[in-house]
């Protein structure tokens, strides 16, 4: 007489994982009866590989788990941000100028779709041709907390009661916010497109170029000008509820980045033959397209010079972070001797745990060490 899990056994017939067959498998994926098929971690490999997607240990990219339980650490939820002092200075006519509003208002229009673009970028593409579980495992946390990013955005536009379908379609109707997105969509469509499938030299560069624009030039770039500019609002007692948020989902970004740059530069190691003098050639000519289209947007925002800022210092700071995206997936600097004129945001980056800097509330982390990055 069979027990539970004899049935269990008997009835429940194991498939091969997404996108690759085990050794040993049958073509319809069953698994021969009596065939040992543990994962060993040496078998794993980020794209292309072989070994069970379903079984997460043991561990060979245990830099993907420790990032992933950072994340779990560092949880937050929009509505534990006091909104109140915002909304009584967006409602005084006289606490904010018109550029600010100006400003306030453009970063929403571009961030409001800017994480869905991000979250579709890895549920619908990214983490179907990944193939390192410990890896998908960050990335389903990464997916949900570009879903924490939209909601906050929506939170702060519902707060401010300003008009959602201005901010909600900027991403269509503002220039350099719609210039940002067009850029972005193509590498979107390439992993989103069902028939797409790596395996071969021309579709494993297409992956690990759309991986190297998400990671580094639309979180690792794009972000920046509106991280800055809602940030200074913040540091001059203004704006102080938006400008938390914004401070968490910098914070969640960074790591965002951080792990797109481990995964990229694991893949080169795994794969040395993608990194080509052409494909570098690209990927530098795609940096430069980048930085010219932030800085076009931070001109934008901010046509007039404010919070102490100007466009000519984004100018600096664009190029500064390209330079330092090069330097971490193994390429040459762009623009020699770009200086940071913004300093205080890698301290806001790299600090662990803090009172907060807007004075709104104490900020505490569930683990100490959460925000430390390679």
């Amino acid at each position: 007489m069979l027990n539970f899990e004899d049935t269990f056994t008997a009835t429940i017939k194991p498939v091969a994982p997404l996108g690759a067959m085990n050794a040993g498998s049958t073509n319809d994926g069953a698994i021969p009866s009596g065939v040992a098929l543990r994962v060993r971690a040496e078998d794993k490999r980020i794209i292309n590989g072989t070994a069970d997607v379903n079984q997460l240990v043991p561990f060979k990219y245990k830099w993907a788990w420790d990032k992933y339980l950072s994340g779990c650490a560092n949880h937050w939820m929009p509505q534990e941000i006091n909104m109140s002092r915002d909304i009584a200075q967006w409602k005084d006519p006289t606490a904010l100028t018109e550029d600010e509003r100006r400003l306030v208002k453009r970063n929403l229009g571009f961030f409001v779709t800017a994480d869905s673009l991000a979250a579709n970028n890895i549920v619908l593409g990214t983490y179907r041709h990944i193939t390192a579980p410990e890896c998908r495992q960050y990335l389903l946390r990464q997916a949900f907390e570009e879903a924490i990013h939209t909601h906050a955005y929506q939170y702060i536009v519902e707060s401010l009661g300003l008009d959602e379908a201005e901010v909600f379609n900027a991403y269509h109707e503002v220039e350099s916010i719609r210039d940002k997105d067009n850029f972005l969509i193509p590498f979107i469509e390439t992993l989103t497109n069902p028939e797409f499938k790596t395996g071969t030299l021309e579709n494993d560069q297409k992956l690990l170029k759309s991986l190297i624009v998400f990671a580094c030039i639309m979180e690792g770039l794009f972000f920046y000008v509106g991280f800055v500019q809602i940030l200074a609002l913040g540091r001059q007692n203004k704006m102080t509820g938006a400008a938390e948020q914004y401070q968490y989902i910098l914070r969640d970004e960074s790591m965002h980045c951080n792990f797109g740059i481990d995964l990229i530069n694991t893949i080169k190691l795994e794969n040395p033959q993608l990194w080509t003098p052409e494909f570098r050639a690209e990927i530098k000519a795609l940096f430069l397209k980048g930085v010219e289209l932030e800085y076009r947007y931070a001109e934008d925002t901010m046509p007039r010079g404010v919070l102490g800022l100007n466009s000519s210092m984004f100018k600096e700071y664009l190029r500064f972070i390209a330079n330092r995206r090069c330097q971490q997936i193994g390429l040459d600097e762009l623009f020699e001797n770009a200086p940071n004129p913004f300093p205080w945001m890698s301290e806001m980056i790299d600090l662990k745990k803090e009172k907060n800097f807007f004075e709104t509330r104490v900020t505490e982390y569930q683990t100490g060490g959460a925000l430390s990055w390679d």
